[in-house]
């Protein structure tokens, strides 16, 4: 059951997709529901830093990261009136670079954390907060598109298995979509290696029956190597509401740099996917 929920909420940002998909995941399944907004320390330039600052403007930064801080809080607290759901606002401090491993290990204590796809002209800030969260919570991440305007839709949740670890992971993370869900459709990619031995897709498609879920099994070809666009491609054909899936990585020099098939569906995704590592 997910009765926790974590959403990274972005201060200083007139729009934010995943609070209001946040809100309505929620909604949907009866839980709790955290903001965690970061007030960061000043920002001083090294060439700046060799010849010191004066005081009034480390100060003035600090009156201005208050300020759009504060006001973060007060509309996640709006909002969550306004839905007539539990909630509670955090304001955290942190230097920028030190956000995304605070909030890693803030999320473990939570069921299922929701951060906002960057946008294409964002810092590289979104990307880190995404990557970080997703293989170092040890918890399940729910990516919401920039594009998002919907809340919440369970009428065909579409699962990627290749019979990994990852993907199982996943599964069994987002039980709580996919007992819900109108169609889970469990979505194999051909020519992508097997990962295991077992019959594609007949066993993870009992087991999600036994829990109550309406499976579809389809196994669909991808023309290209681009297994991430033969998914999304595939999503937007079946008119799928959610995607389930591993986020993969690869260690180099104990640090994760994400694989090519998880790298392309966070860069180019158009619908709202859990992913678990």
């Amino acid at each position: 059951m997910i009765k926790d929920i974590l959403v990274n909420i972005p201060a200083g940002t007139s729009r934010d997709v995943a609070m209001s998909f946040a809100l309505s995941v929620a909604g949907k399944l009866k839980a709790q529901l955290t903001g965690i907004v970061f007030r960061y320390e000043p920002i001083i330039p090294v060439m700046v830093d060799m010849y010191g600052v004066p005081p009034e403007i480390i100060e003035s930064q600090r009156v201005e990261n208050e300020k759009i801080t504060k006001a973060a809080v007060a509309k996640f607290d709006e909002a969550v009136r306004s839905a007539a759901i539990s909630g509670e606002a955090r304001a955290v401090d942190a230097p920028a670079d030190g956000a995304p491993g605070m909030l890693a290990s803030i999320a473990r204590r939570f069921d299922l954390s929701v951060i906002a796809q960057p946008e294409p002209n964002e810092p590289m800030l979104g990307r880190l907060f995404i990557e970080t969260a997703l293989f170092e919570s040890g918890r399940p991440l729910l990516i919401v598109p920039y594009i998002q305007a919907a809340g919440l839709k369970l009428d065909r949740v579409m699962v990627c298995w290749d019979g990994s670890r990852s993907a199982a992971r996943a599964v069994g993370d987002a039980m709580p979509f996919l007992i819900q869900a109108k169609i889970a459709e469990i979505v194999m990619v051909a020519g992508e290696p097997a990962k295991s031995d077992e019959l594609p897709g007949a066993d993870i498609a009992h087991h999600l029956a036994r829990h109550g879920a309406k499976v579809e099994v389809n196994r669909i070809a991808s023309p290209d190597i681009d297994i991430a666009n033969t998914i999304l491609s595939h999503a937007a054909d079946a008119s799928a509401d959610f995607l389930v899936m591993g986020g993969y990585g690869h260690s180099r020099m104990r640090e994760f740099i994400l694989g090519g098939v998880t790298r392309g569906i966070l860069a180019s995704m158009t619908l709202p996917a859990l992913m678990s590592h």
